[in-house]
C-alpha cells in the first residue's frame, strides 16, 4: 500500500477552503493535516464542521507539517509559501502559478532539495495535449481570455494605464501581450496562461489576449496551437466563483485531481 501523504493548504479563500473540505471528507491516500490563513478568526470558524480538524499555523509551518504543500493564497505571498515547502523538499503545488514565472530560480532550489513543483490544471483544458505538441516542433501557443468586466478588477496592469471598466458596455481588448507580461499584470486573472507557458512553449513566446467582455457570464478562454504534429482549438467556459469572481468553480476540482494523481494507483492522463 502506498503512502498516504499529508497536505497543508496555504489559504482558505475560494480554492483553500473547497479543497480542505473535500480533503476532510476523505481522499484515499491524503490527509490534510495543516492550514494557514490571513483572518484566524473567520478560519477557525470555516473550520469548526470539520471531522478530523487541522491545525491551524502560520504560513512558514505549513513545510514542517505536511508532505504537500498546497498554495491558495494571495500571490502576494506565494514566495514565501513556495520557499518554505521547496527548501524542506516537500511538494509544492501553487495555484497561483502566474507568480512562478518570474521565479524560476525557484525550479533550480527544488533541483537541490529534491522537492518537485506540481502544477495543476486549473481552470484549463487540454494541457496533456499541449506538453505532447511540445515534445515536437510548436509555432505558436495562443489563449483568448474573456471575463466579465467586474473579474479583472483590480489588476495592477489596469491600474498602472488607468483603465476604467466601470462603463464598459461592449468588448474591450484590454492586453495583447506575452504570457509573462500578462501574469505580472494580471496576476490574479492569468493563472491558465502562466501554466499553458510552462506546459508549451515558455512565456515569452506564448501569446495572450485578455478581453474585459459584458456578454459573457463565465470566464471564458480559448487555445490555439499551430504544430507540426497536430492544430489544437479548445475553449473552456468556467463558472466565476461566488466568493471570488476571478477564478474559477472548477480550480479546487482540478487541484484535487491533482493531488489524487499523486497517490492513486491509476493514474489517467500525463
Amino acid at each position: 500500500m502506498a503512502k498516504e501523504l499529508t497536505v497543508g493548504i496555504a489559504g482558505l479563500g475560494a480554492i483553500g477552503l473547497h479543497l480542505a473540505r473535500a480533503l476532510d471528507q476523505g481522499v484515499e491516500g491524503l490527509k490534510l493535516v495543516a492550514v494557514s490563513a490571513k483572518d484566524q478568526a473567520k478560519a477557525t470558524a470555516n473550520l469548526a464542521g470539520f471531522r478530523a480538524k487541522p491545525a491551524l499555523v502560520p504560513l512558514a509551518e505549513l513545510a514542517a507539517l505536511a508532505d504537500i504543500v498546497v498554495e491558495a493564497a494571495p500571490a502576494a505571498v506565494f514566495e514565501e509559501v513556495a520557499t518554505a515547502a521547496i527548501t524542506r523538499g516537500r511538494i509544492f503545488v501553487p495555484s497561483s502559478v502566474g507568480a512562478l514565472l518570474p521565479r524560476m530560480q525557484l525550479v533550480d532550489l527544488a533541483r537541490k532539495t529534491g522537492a518537485r513543483i506540481v502544477v495543476p490544471t486549473g481552470a484549463l483544458l487540454g494541457l496533456d495535449a499541449v506538453r505532447a505538441a511540445a515534445e515536437g516542433t510548436v509555432s505558436t501557443v495562443t489563449i483568448e481570455t474573456r471575463k466579465p468586466p467586474g473579474g479583472l478588477a483590480g489588476a495592477p496592469y489596469l491600474e498602472i494605464n488607468k483603465v476604467d471598466l466601470t462603463a464598459v458596455d461592449k468588448p474591450l481588448l484590454v492586453f495583447k501581450g506575452n504570457a509573462f507580461d500578462a501574469a505580472q499584470g494580471f496576476p490574479a486573472n492569468v493563472n491558465v496562461a502562466a501554466a499553458l507557458a510552462l506546459a508549451g512553449i515558455g512565456p515569452e513566446r506564448t501569446m495572450v489576449e485578455i478581453w474585459a467582455d459584458p456578454t459573457v457570464t463565465r470566464n471564458t478562454h480559448t487555445i490555439r496551437v499551430e504544430a507540426d504534429e497536430v492544430r489544437l482549438t479548445m475553449t473552456i467556459e468556467n463558472v466565476p466563483s461566488l466568493e471570488n469572481p476571478r477564478t474559477g468553480k472548477i480550480t479546487p476540482l482540478s487541484i484535487l485531481a491533482c493531488l489524487r494523481g499523486l497517490t492513486s494507483t491509476l493514474k489517467v492522463g500525463s
